[in-house]
């Protein structure tokens, strides 16, 4: 009897693809900490957002679809003149889009930001403030950083506290993407400025 070794090199295929998936597989975090649900436009979430972002102690990480709204970015403005470390993601295509974006009054006040050109949409609402700590903040949802989303969108927010894994797990991601982003050009600035 003669194995010619093709069963066993689709035992090694099947094996190499079942690791695969389980390293795709989702991780299963612990629920602590305390989460408010917002749903606009008839809970405040906008509000709430710049409420959080006034407890931030250490460090403000931005990744934005869209980010018009003056009062969030009054509030990281304000949040880095107070020594916070404030760092944004915005997807380019929505910044070139014309749309009154805060991302260049938030660069001229010299606030690093990146911008995400690999996707076809970098579509993430997310805010981390202080994500190194044990009672860190993460504020995600559908609702983009905008007045619309505030005043005539349906839209629901999630500000979940005091849960470090999550905080760590969404902090990582945030990584993985500036990492991958790039600079925002003085250049890019001055010739797309928004008063």
């Amino acid at each position: 009897m003669i194995h010619s070794g093709k069963p066993l090199a689709l035992a090694a295929v099947i094996l190499a693809l079942a690791s695969i998936s389980i390293t795709a597989r989702a991780e299963t975090l612990a629920a602590t900490g305390s989460i408010d649900a917002l749903f606009t436009p008839w809970d405040d979430a906008e509000g709430a957002i710049v409420r959080a972002l006034t407890e931030a102690q250490q460090t403000i990480h931005v990744q934005a679809y869209l980010l018009t709204s003056r009062s969030i970015s009054q509030a990281l403005m304000a949040a880095k003149a107070r020594g916070v470390i404030v760092a944004i993601l915005a997807d380019q295509k929505m910044l070139d889009s014309g749309q009154i974006s805060q991302i260049p009054t938030l660069a001229a006040a010299d606030i690093p930001i990146r911008l995400e050109t690999r996707y076809a949409i970098a579509h993430n609402k997310i805010i981390l403030i202080d994500a190194a700590t044990p009672h860190g903040i993460l504020i995600t949802g559908s609702y983009n950083f905008t007045w619309s989303a505030q005043a005539r969108n349906a839209e629901n927010l999630l500000i979940l506290r005091d849960n470090p894994a999550l905080l760590q797990r969404y902090l990582n991601n945030w990584q993985r993407h500036h990492a991958e982003a790039q600079p925002f050009e003085k250049e890019y600035k001055e010739t797309h400025h928004v008063d």
